[in-house]
Parts: structure tokens; C-alpha cells; sequence
């Protein structure tokens, strides 16, 4: 397997992209990505989606939007795995070029959800769980995270309150971030008050969908020099899955695929969860934070609330999460959202983070979720000295 790194990165900004179709947000973010890694052909794309179909009615991505960018004839394929498709297509770019089939691929995450906000939408995120056990009872995908959110109170014997340095982290890092659906930071106070979503989902606990589309350039680590002086390195990356169905889990508040993906990634990284300077996790509820931290190594089972409430996740805290806003600010374009992590964690690891910058960030690590866990990719990255 050769070493394989990012060269190139590019992004919309995530929104309600009213005058923008998703082959041109696609567009969009491929050909930034082209600029900065200063290419103009490669040798596959991998596109990243999940409601496509149900929403926009378009099928078939990988040759629509191939075409569309002038990359016609090249191999080309959508990936899907629910909200983790972005990240899952990512590593099927870094398997293209780890094995040594592909020099040079792009991976690209692409939503276009606010075309359609009501029961089409509810229905197609629905599709992310168990179509015969959970949705045929008419659950919906927010109904299901609160009845996770509700056993972990329960469980460990935390309040709603617990849950709000989550919120409160995450929109004040979207305040720096230019890309970020939602650039003001909030209050605990206002958290509290918010009107309940799901009970005890209140609308600061959840994402907000939106529009929006994220690209990488990957290439072999040992001609990355011919293309930049600020290629970031993939140090592991790992897929693992659970049940649809959270009744079929041993442990419904134990995301299994985290765990073995982080550790699978931990093992190929030869790191632990101490090594990290900051941590991109998949914050589509506040509870999905605390169950990251604690399957990925940073909390004691029960305990992952206990990092926000000590004030441990922000910038200069002892694990720095949700850098630019994370899902929860920045906004969730279901599809797009683990591409959108991994430009945000090479803007780290390159020093682009701006106002949102960690000093002498080396080593970052993403994790994109699909479904309420049963399908978990998680990426490390290495800043490459010049």
C-alpha cells in the first residue's frame, strides 16, 4: 500500500443554496478543490450523497457531475452510507490511490436538501434506519436520537442541562468560521430555553439541514511535493458497522462502530486518543457527542458530558471538537458533511483556521456517522513538515 495525501481542498459555504443546483454546488467545490491543488484531470471521482434521488431526482451522480465538470470519460461513482457517504467515499479515493489503480482522485460530498423541508425530507432521512423494525412505526430519525438521549439520562443520571456546552462550543467555533451556516454564538441560557424538537431534543440539541458541497484532491504522499508545500498526510483510515436497528445493538448507548474504527485507525496511525490536537466528531445531536467521545477513547463510558461541562472541548481544551462549528453550526448537508470535516481538519493541520486556529496542530482525527451509528468512518491526518 503506498502512503497516500491531500493536496487539494474546496467548499461551499453550507446554506439554503436556493439559486444553486446540486450538480453546480458539486461543481463548485471540485473545481476549487482542482485550483488549489493546481491539477486539471483525475483519474476518478468519488461522490459522496444520500438523498439525491428522493429529493432532487437525479440518480447517477458520479457520471452527471463528472461531465458537468469537464472531467467526461473518467471513472466515476456515488457512494452511499447514509449521513457517513461523504467520508465513505473519501476512503474508497484513498483506497483507489493507496493501492496504486488511481495517482490521483477526488473525493467530493454533495446535498442538496432544502429543495424539499417536508415529509419527503422526513421520510428519505428516515431511510437511514431499519425500514421494517423502526420506520414502519413511524418513528421518525430525530425521534429515534431522543429516545437514545433519554436512556443516556437516564442511565447515567444527567439532565438536559449536561448537554449544553455541546451546542454552546460548536456555535461559538461556527462564529469564525466564513463557511458556516450559522456564525453566532449562543448562550447556555438560550439552549435551555429552546423549543423542544423531540423531548428531550430541543432545536440547539439538533443539526440544522442545508445545501452545500466539500472536495479533496488525494495523490501518492511521494509526489504530493510536485503539487504543494502544504500536503497533509492520511495516517489511517477505517469503516466499521452495527445494526440498523438500535433494539439489535448489544449496548444502544455504545456506538460499536465507533470504537472499532477509531481503534482500527488508532492501530494503523500508531497513536491513541492522547496524541490528538483536535477531534472532528460527528455532532449531528448533542448526545452523538458524548457517545464519540466515549466510544473513541477521550470519556469514560457516561462520561462524555463531563468534557463539555468542564469546558475541555473548546479550542484550548484538552481535546478540541467541532474546530469550525461541526455539524451543529457550520450546518449538515447529509452527504457532503464527512467531506466537509476533512477540509475543516486539512484547514487545521495546514494553519487556515483562522480566527479558529489550534497552535501547532499536528495530528486530527474525523469521524463521520451514518444512521444512528451503524455505519462509523473514521480518517486520522498528519501535517507534513516542509
Amino acid at each position: 500500500m503506498r502512503d497516500v495525501s491531500i493536496i487539494g481542498i474546496g467548499q461551499t459555504p453550507v446554506g439554503e443554496h436556493w439559486e444553486r443546483s446540486l450538480r453546480h454546488l458539486a461543481f463548485d467545490a471540485l473545481s476549487a478543490a482542482m485550483r488549489d491543488a493546481g491539477v486539471e484531470r483525475a483519474d476518478a471521482l468519488c461522490v459522496g450523497n444520500m438523498l439525491s434521488g428522493e429529493i432532487s431526482g437525479q440518480a447517477h451522480l458520479g457520471a452527471l457531475i463528472a461531465d458537468f465538470a469537464g472531467l467526461r470519460g473518467i471513472e466515476a461513482v456515488k457512494v452511499e452510507a447514509a449521513c457517513a457517504s461523504a467520508a465513505a467515499a473519501f476512503r474508497q479515493a484513498y483506497i483507489g490511490v493507496a493501492s496504486g489503480l488511481q495517482n490521483i482522485v477526488i473525493a467530493l460530498g454533495v446535498e442538496k436538501m432544502t429543495d424539499d423541508v417536508g415529509s419527503r425530507l422526513t421520510a428519505g432521512l428516515a431511510s437511514a434506519a431499519d425500514a421494517d423494525y423502526e420506520v414502519i412505526h413511524g418513528v421518525s430519525f430525530v425521534a429515534l436520537n431522543a429516545l437514545i438521549m433519554r436512556r443516556y439520562m437516564h442511565e447515567y443520571k444527567v439532565t438536559h442541562e449536561d448537554f449544553a456546552g455541546f451546542a454552546v462550543n460548536a456555535h461559538a467555533n461556527g462564529a469564525g468560521n466564513p463557511n458556516a451556516m450559522f456564525q453566532r454564538p449562543i448562550s447556555k441560557e438560550a439552549f435551555l430555553r429552546s423549543s423542544m424538537v423531540a423531548d428531550p431534543i430541543g432545536l440547539l440539541d439538533a443539526s440544522p439541514m442545508a445545501d452545500g458541497a466539500a472536495a479533496v484532491i488525494l495523490c501518492p504522499t511521494e509526489q504530493a511535493r510536485e503539487f504543494t508545500d502544504d500536503a497533509v498526510r492520511i495516517k489511517a483510515s477505517a469503516l466499521a458497522t452495527d445494526s440498523l436497528s438500535i433494539h439489535d445493538r448489544c449496548d444502544p448507548l455504545w456506538l460499536q462502530a465507533a470504537e472499532d474504527s477509531a481503534k482500527q485507525a488508532y492501530r494503523q496511525a500508531r497513536v491513541g486518543p492522547e496524541d490528538l490536537d483536535f477531534f472532528e466528531l460527528h455532532d449531528a445531536f448533542t448526545v452523538m457527542s458524548a457517545l464519540s467521545l466515549e466510544a473513541s477513547g477521550f470519556a469514560e463510558r457516561g462520561k462524555g458530558t463531563w468534557l463539555a461541562r468542564d469546558g475541555q472541548i473548546g479550542l484550548d481544551g484538552k481535546i478540541p471538537i467541532t474546530t469550525r462549528g461541526g455539524l451543529k453550526a457550520r450546518g449538515h448537508p447529509v452527504g457532503a458533511t464527512g467531506l466537509y470535516q476533512i477540509v475543516e481538519a486539512v484547514q487545521q493541520l495546514r494553519g487556515e483556521a483562522g480566527d479558529n486556529q489550534i497552535a501547532n496542530a499536528r495530528l486530527g482525527m474525523t469521524q463521520n456517522i451514518g444512521g444512528s451509528g451503524a455505519t462509523i468512518v473514521t480518517h486520522i491526518f498528519e501535517r507534513v513538515d516542509s
